[in-house]
C-alpha cells in the first residue's frame, strides 16, 4: 500500500491554529488511512492509503480539520515517490552542512513555486537558493534568523506553500521507510546544534 507524506501549513504557530498531533492522528484514522504517524508538532504525518492521489488526500484531509476542527489549515500531500524525488534532487549537499539550516519549500501544484523567484535577489554568499522543477531549496549557512532571505521567503509563503527544513525531511523519509535526502552525511554534531528556531512554516 503507497505511502503518503502530509505536511499542514501553519499550524500550532502561538495560540492560533492549534491541532494537538494525537487529534490529527485520529482525523486521519478516521479518513480510512493506515499506519498514521506524526512526527513534530508543526503539523507532519504519514500515513498509507490504497488508492487515490497527492492532491485528493490533500483536500480530504483538509476539509476533514474544516468539518471536524473548524480550522481553515492548507495541507500539501506528497507520495513517498515524489517525497523522496524532491528530497534526491536538493542541490545543497556535503559533509558539513547543517540540515537544520536547509529549507525546502513545498506546494501541491508546483507551478506555483514561481512566485518565489524574486528571493533570489535577497541571496547574498555564502547563502545558496534554487528554485528547482518541484521544490525550491534555500541554504543559510549562518542562520535561518539571521537571513534576510530566509525572512523574504518565509514571508513570502502562499497558502500553497509550505517550507520544512532538511532535518525534518530527512526524518518523514523515515517514517515513510524511504530514502533519498542528499545530504544525510551530514555530521551528527552539527544536527544537535539548537542555536536557531525550527522553521516548519
Amino acid at each position: 500500500m503507497p505511502a503518503f507524506v502530509a505536511l499542514l501549513r501553519g499550524i500550532n504557530v502561538g495560540k492560533a491554529k492549534r491541532i494537538a498531533m494525537a487529534d490529527l492522528r485520529a482525523l486521519l484514522a478516521g479518513l480510512g488511512y493506515t499506519n498514521v504517524a506524526t512526527l513534530l508538532n508543526s503539523g507532519n504525518a504519514v500515513f498509507h492509503a490504497a488508492r487515490g492521489s497527492s492532491a485528493a488526500h490533500a483536500s480530504a484531509i483538509s476539509s476533514a480539520i474544516a468539518e471536524r476542527l473548524k480550522l481553515d489549515v492548507p495541507v500539501i500531500v506528497k507520495s513517498a515517490k515524489e517525497f523522496v524525488a524532491i528530497a534526491a534532487a536538493n542541490p545543497m549537499t556535503g559533509k558539513t552542512i547543517n540540515p537544520t539550516r536547509v529549507l525546502i519549500a513545498f506546494a501541491q501544484d508546483s507551478s506555483t513555486l514561481s512566485q518565489l523567484a524574486s528571493i533570489r535577489a535577497r541571496v547574498g554568499p555564502p547563502e545558496q537558493f534554487v528554485l528547482g522543477r518541484n521544490a525550491a531549496y534555500f541554504h543559510c549557512p549562518d542562520g535561518i534568523l539571521k537571513s534576510e532571505a530566509a525572512a523574504s521567503l518565509l514571508g513570502k509563503l502562499t497558502v500553497t506553500i509550505t517550507t520544512r527544513n532538511l532535518a525534518t525531511v530527512q526524518k518523514l523519509l523515515a517514517r515513510a521507510g524511504v530514502s533519498g535526502a542528499r545530504g544525510s552525511a551530514s555530521s551528527a554534531g552539527l544536527r544537535r546544534r539548537r542555536d536557531q528556531a525550527p522553521v516548519d512554516a
